[in-house]
């Protein structure tokens, strides 16, 4: 992996989430969601040219994806499947926290590997994958998703967000994510379960980015959240931390993909990684007081992004 600071002066610079769509089915009501479509919309929001990657069904709640995203403005490849579109049955705690029960064998699992797909790839500079997509042993869906990483740009920002969802990963499925990715984040419940598989004993972050990520697989960038209790980035060999700021909880559902999103979306624009830090911060709290994972953000905190980006490209 390179060494070298992933910052893209080219504008705009071209983003893919690629991986679910699905229906979060919550208390409050169906939200569209999948993580990788949650980044694409975030990091829209952030001025990078987005497009979500996956498959639908044939079906109503295919038709109401693809409305929303394009009302949302996302660009999208979507290819159609006579499965039906991906859902999960979420049940929320009383923080807020969801528990997810999902749907067996949907669209997003066959996601097809075709020409259209590579030519995205080829033009992608930053984009986010995780396990879910990738839960059928050779499926469709998971021999898509490593070819198009294999056929991205050298100089290209590959996030793998795991996303571990009930026993939807192994550890194959996770050694070629991190075979293949320039970016990693997971969450405190998450890096307990990598360790395990990777048959490393239980590290503390700064251990698992030392020993793991940099020192194994040539990883520079480790992003790690703990919920209520703050969160780590470890940038290039430089470290921040940020407490959660405090807010009324809605729901936390893609909270963790817009904090991502937005820290992503920011540095590869060459703005501060500890600023970038903050803000990720901010914004996924802002989302944690709004139903659902897509919630366009206030005037304050886009003009926020935008101030900050206006500075990097300034300096």
């Amino acid at each position: 992996m390179a060494s070298e600071k992933l910052v893209f002066t080219n504008k705009p610079i071209t983003c893919v989430g690629l991986g679910e769509i699905l229906w979060d089915l919550l208390p409050a009501g169906p939200r569209l969601g999948g993580a990788p479509a949650n980044f694409t919309f975030h990091a829209k929001q952030m001025g990078l040219d987005s497009m979500a990657v996956s498959c639908v069904g044939n079906d109503e709640w295919g038709e109401k994806a693809l409305k929303i995203l394009q009302e949302q403005q996302v660009k999208t490849l979507v290819f159609r499947s006579d499965k039906n579109t991906g859902y999960v049955q979420a049940s929320l705690n009383d923080r807020g926290v969801p528990t997810y029960e999902f749907a067996l064998d949907t669209a997003y699992d066959h996601i097809p590997l075709n020409d259209e797909i590579i030519a995205v790839a080829k033009k992608t500079q930053v984009c986010c994958f995780g396990t879910l997509a990738q839960r059928q042993v050779n499926g469709e869906s998971h021999k898509t998703i490593l070819a198009f990483l294999e056929a991205m740009p050298e100089k290209s920002l590959k996030v793998f967000d795991i996303n571990l969802r009930e026993n939807f990963f192994n550890r194959d499925v996770i050694t070629a994510g991190l075979n293949r990715c320039t970016a990693f984040k997971c969450n405190d419940d998450e890096l307990p379960v990598v360790c395990k598989l990777l048959d490393t004993p239980e590290m503390t972050p700064v251990e698992f980015y030392e020993k793991v990520l940099h020192s194994i697989f040539g990883i520079e960038q480790f992003i790690y959240t703990a919920g209520e209790r703050g969160s780590d980035i470890f940038y290039y060999g430089e470290h921040s931390f940020v407490p959660t700021p405090k807010v009324d909880v809605v729901d936390t559902v893609g909270a963790g993909d817009s904090f991502t999103a937005t820290f992503v979306g920011l540095t590869v624009q060459g703005v501060d990684f500890k600023v970038a830090h903050k803000t990720a911060a901010d914004v996924a709290a802002y989302v944690c007081t709004q139903n659902g994972a897509m919630p366009v953000l206030s005037a304050e905190l886009l003009e926020r992004v935008q101030s900050l980006v206006a500075a990097a490209a300034a300096s």
